[in-house]
């Protein structure tokens, strides 16, 4: 079990409201990161996650060796580096080295610049975790969104991750907490049979 899944929470709040008659609109469910919230408004599923908090660390030739373009500025959250770069585009054509993210002590590096059509946009590596890169990462947003909040004095923003298959986000920063709201879709529905 991890501390903070938001694949999961969405997952799991979708299936319960969706297929498994659940009526009401906000499901609360026990993790290692203490209670979560997913609250439905139509479509749009809103995961309430605790805020991680991130401060500046130097950098170093370790943090930024699996990058070719280097970053303005590097930030250490509880599992995660964010490399913050300069735009939008350096973000979307990033190849990173994943044998060189690897090797760092860290869940994993989340990459961010601001955004042209969002208020910021990211891409999330995790090589150490067997995931060398997620589609749309829930956990990162609770690190992007208190950054981004204070950078553009904002508390509701809009998010893209980059990844091939891409994820629109709406967050907001709610004192220690952040809202991050998105969309779910059904991918498969199968059997599983037991012996027994």
């Amino acid at each position: 079990e991890v501390n903070l899944c938001g694949h999961a929470t969405l997952a799991t709040a979708f299936v319960l409201f969706n297929y498994e008659g659940f009526a009401g609109e906000k499901i609360s469910l026990q993790s290692r990161s203490g209670i979560l919230t997913v609250t439905k408004n139509q479509d749009l599923l809103t995961l309430d996650f605790p805020a991680d908090e991130v401060t500046e660390v130097p950098l170093t030739s370790n943090l930024t060796s699996g990058f070719k373009e280097t970053p303005i500025k590097v930030l250490k959250g509880k599992t995660d580096y964010v490399l913050v770069f300069e735009n939008e585009e350096q973000v979307k054509n990033c190849k990173p080295d994943f044998k060189e993210i690897a090797k760092l002590n860290a869940r994993g590096i989340i990459i961010t610049s601001k955004g042209k059509q969002v208020d910021f946009v990211s891409r999330f590596f995790g090589p150490q975790a067997g995931v060398d890169e997620d589609p749309v990462t829930g956990s990162a947003h609770t690190t992007l969104t208190p950054y981004w909040a204070k950078e553009l004095d904002k508390k509701e923003l809009s998010a893209a991750q980059l990844s091939a298959r891409g994820g629109k986000l709406w967050c907001k920063l709610n004192g220690n907490r952040v809202e991050i709201s998105g969309r779910a879709r059904l991918f498969s529905t199968g059997l599983i049979y037991l012996e027994g």
